[in-house]
C-alpha cells in the first residue's frame, strides 16, 4: 500500500535562521556581482531547494538531458537564490542542476535573485506545476502546500497558477482518496477522468474495489461513472452495497441459451476461445480471443 508523502516541514522550521534570509541581509545592499545578473556558479556551492514540488527525477530522462548538456552545455539558466558568502538555492531548474552534476559540470550559469521564504515557495511550485510530466496527486500536494504555508484561499492560489478555482478543487478533492488510488495516480495508471469519477462517491472501500475493477478490466471513464452511479442509487433505495469489484458492476445475471450457443460456436467450431459477461436487461459482453495476427485475419474472413 502506497504511503501518502509528508508536505515537509514548516516554512519558519526550514529556514528560520535569519542568516539564510536573503531578504533581511541583502534587500538593502545587494552584491553587485551576483544578484540580479547570470553568473556561472559552483555546483558545489548550490542547495537544492526544500520547497520543491517534484518527488520523483526520470533516471533515463536526466541522463539524456545529461548528455546534451556535455555536447551543448546548459542552455537555460537555472534560478537561484543568494543565502549568504558563496551559498546559493535553487528556485527553479532542478533537472537542470542535477543533469549538469551527472555531465561532471563543475559550474553552471545560473540568474541570481533575491526571493523570501513564501516567493521561493510560490516560485518554485508555479514553475514546476506548469509542466506536463507532474503527475496530478503531485500538482494536488503542490496546491495544498501553497494554501497551508502561504495562507492563500483556492482563488487567490488560481490566480498565482494561471489555473480557475474549479480546477484547483478538482486536484485538490484528489487528495481526499484511499492511498491506494492516489498510488495508482502517481504511477499514471488511471487518468485524472477516472479519480474524478472515483470521486463521486465517498465510500472508501468502493473506491479502492472500483480500482481494482479499472486495472484488470481497463474501464473507461464512462464505465466508472455508471458504476459509481449505479452504487450511488442502490445506497438510497436501501440496498445493500457490496465493496467487492464484481458486485459493484450491478446485477450479474446468467448467460441465455442464445448468448452460451454463440460463445460455444466461436470457441469449439471456429477455435478462438470466447468469454461471455452478461450484464442487467439483456446486456452483455462478448469477448473473442486470438493468439496471433494470422488468427485475426482468419476471424475477419469468418466474419465477412
Amino acid at each position: 500500500m502506497a504511503k501518502k508523502q509528508a508536505l515537509g516541514r514548516g516554512l519558519g522550521a526550514l529556514l528560520k535562521n535569519e542568516e539564510t534570509d536573503i531578504t533581511s541581509k541583502y534587500s538593502k545592499q545587494k552584491d553587485p556581482s551576483t544578484v540580479g545578473s547570470v553568473a556561472l556558479i559552483s555546483l558545489s556551492s548550490i542547495e537544492t531547494n526544500p520547497f520543491q514540488p517534484r518527488t520523483t527525477f526520470e533516471e533515463e530522462a536526466l541522463k539524456e538531458l545529461a548528455d546534451s548538456i556535455k555536447q551543448l552545455g546548459v542552455i537555460q539558466p537555472i534560478t537561484v537564490r543568494k543565502l549568504g558568502y558563496d551559498k546559493f538555492q535553487l528556485i527553479s531548474g532542478e533537472r537542470r542542476f542535477r543533469a549538469s552534476k551527472m555531465a561532471g559540470l563543475e559550474e553552471i550559469p545560473a540568474y541570481v535573485r533575491i526571493a523570501n521564504d513564501q516567493s521561493m515557495l510560490e516560485m518554485a511550485i508555479v514553475e514546476n506545476v506548469q509542466r506536463q510530466d507532474l503527475d496530478a496527486i503531485e500538482v494536488a500536494l503542490s496546491y495544498q502546500r501553497l494554501i497551508d504555508e502561504c495562507k492563500l484561499t483556492q482563488e487567490e492560489l488560481g490566480e498565482r497558477v494561471g489555473k480557475n478555482r474549479t480546477t484547483v478543487t478538482n486536484y485538490l478533492r484528489l487528495l481526499k482518496l484511499p492511498e491506494e488510488v492516489q498510488a495508482a495516480i502517481m504511477l499514471r495508471k488511471i487518468s485524472m477522468g477516472h479519480a474524478r469519477a472515483l470521486l463521486g462517491t465517498t465510500d472508501k472501500e468502493l473506491q479502492v474495489a472500483i480500482l481494482e475493477e479499472i486495472l484488470s478490466e481497463g474501464l473507461s471513464v464512462r464505465a466508472v461513472e455508471e458504476l459509481v452511479r449505479n452504487q450511488n442509487i442502490a445506497e438510497k433505495e436501501g440496498k445493500k452495497v457490496s465493496p467487492s469489484s464484481k458486485k459493484s458492476k450491478g446485477e450479474q445475471r446468467e448467460p441465455t441459451e442464445i448468448e452460451q450457443s454463440v460463445a460455444q460456436t466461436f470457441t469449439e467450431k471456429f477455435g478462438f476461445t470466447s468469454s461471455l459477461k452478461c450484464g442487467p436487461k439483456g446486456k452483455g459482453k462478448l469477448e473473442i480471443n486470438y493468439k496471433n495476427p494470422e488468427q485475426l485475419k482468419k476471424l475477419l474472413e469468418l466474419l465477412s
